[in-house]
This record gives structure tokens, sequence and C-alpha cells, in this order.
């Protein structure tokens, strides 16, 4: 998106932006099931669970917590990663108003 195209949104939609745009990986939603699964992990724990690079794995983590989806805290030498709610009433918010505003017919069924 150009610079300029950027200050027609609020920061509230772009935000929330980053955070669908982040989860619109499924390398990025399987990591999530996996923390609303375990709680808490590791990348170790991810990398034995998915079918990706510990490398991969590490830069999705990254792109998650850069999104505000997950917290990374350090636990000696590996980083414990937990899902985060940053984000999570805005998302439903948006979700549910989305849910609510959808017509019973949509342009009279005719097409």
């Amino acid at each position: 998106m150009g610079v300029t195209k950027i200050d027609a949104y609020s920061l509230s939609v772009l935000s929330l932006s980053e955070v669908f745009k982040a989860l619109g990986h499924p390398a990025r939603l399987s990591i999530v099931s996996y923390l609303l699964q375990k709680g808490t992990c590791i990348c170790g724990d991810i990398v034995d669970e998915l079918p990706l690079a510990q490398a991969s794995i590490s830069r999705h983590l990254q792109e998650l917590k850069n999104a505000g989806i997950i917290n990374g805290q350090i636990s000696g030498t590996s980083v414990c990663y937990c899902l985060s709610d940053e984000h999570l009433e805005t998302m439903l918010t948006l979700i549910n108003s989305i849910k609510l505003s959808i017509p019973k017919t949509c342009c009279d069924e005719t097409v």
C-alpha cells in the first residue's frame, strides 16, 4: 500500500489489518491453534509439531508477535510463547458486527 494511501485509514483499521494479515498464513494459524491447545510453548515444541524448519517457525513467531497475537518471554536460553488478547476484543467486535449485518437475502437472490 502506498504511503499516501495509508493516511486514508484510521490507526485502529490499520492495526486490525495487520492482525488479520498475520493470521492469513496457514502456518501461523497452526501455531495459534497449537498455542490454544498447549497454553505456552517454546519454538522447539512447534518445530516438533509442524512440518517446517526451525528458521521458518521463528519467522512466523516473529510475525505473530509483531502483530500482537502472541507474547514471548525469555526463559533461560529459550523464549516461551503464549497467546495475547491485545486485539481480541476488537476482532470479536468486527466479526460480530459483520455477522449481525449480513442480510437474510442478497440482491433478491435472482443473480
